[in-house]
């Protein structure tokens, strides 16, 4: 990672740690709630190792991850595409990605991602999920005809938060029923449910 990737992170986890002494008197619409910097560095070097050339991002919110991801669309000389219905956030990431020197590497499609995946053209290669979580399961099941084969789904908060587990448990259902994906839930930052399409080639 260059310096301004650098410069824009701190100044993300300086955010983090100053929102995090002030949690509960915010609005959580507020608040820079992202995957972690561990995290993020696991999806980068997935992304990059798939050699993920169309990446996409449910859940742009602030653009934390979405820093990593498209470093990430650098490194392979592919796109990411990141999804989110509120405005404000796209534009806060858009000035941060901007900073890093990675606007270039992103396409910013603003609006509900259920109406926005009908028209995404695939094959997709890396998806992370990150969004409201009842969007989980219908969002997946738009996505899934257009993975190319070994494409790699990362989906967050399957452990915590705890109110969140009943949508999170529908997900790994929803994932695991495929004959053609495997899974396995990461004990990692809140939790990522990381699954692989493998279709066999016809013969």
């Amino acid at each position: 990672m260059d310096e301004a990737f650098e410069r824009v992170l701190r100044h993300y986890n300086e955010r983090a740690e100053r929102e995090s002494k002030r949690r509960h008197a915010a609005s959580v619409d507020d608040l820079l709630l992202h995957v972690g910097e561990k995290v993020a560095r696991v999806l980068h070097s997935l992304a990059v190792a798939r050699g993920a050339k169309r990446i996409v991002e449910l859940g742009t919110s602030y653009g934390y991850s979405t820093l990593f991801l498209a470093a990430a669309a650098k490194q392979t000389g592919g796109r990411l595409l990141t999804f989110d219905v509120a405005e404000n956030k796209q534009a806060y990431a858009r000035e941060r990605l901007d900073e890093a020197g990675l606007a270039d590497h992103v396409d910013w499609m603003l609006g509900d991602a259920l109406d926005l995946l009908d028209d995404l053209k695939g094959p997709v290669d890396f998806v992370l999920i990150d969004l409201w979580k009842d969007l989980y399961v219908p969002c997946f099941e738009k996505l899934y005809p257009k993975l190319a084969e070994n494409a790699l789904i990362a989906a967050d908060n399957m452990i915590y938060p705890e109110g969140a587990r009943r949508h999170a448990a529908a997900y790994s259902a929803a994932v695991r029923g495929k004959p053609d994906m495997e899974s396995v839930l990461l004990p990692i930052g809140s939790g990522i449910e990381l699954s692989c399409l493998w279709r066999k080639p016809v013969l």
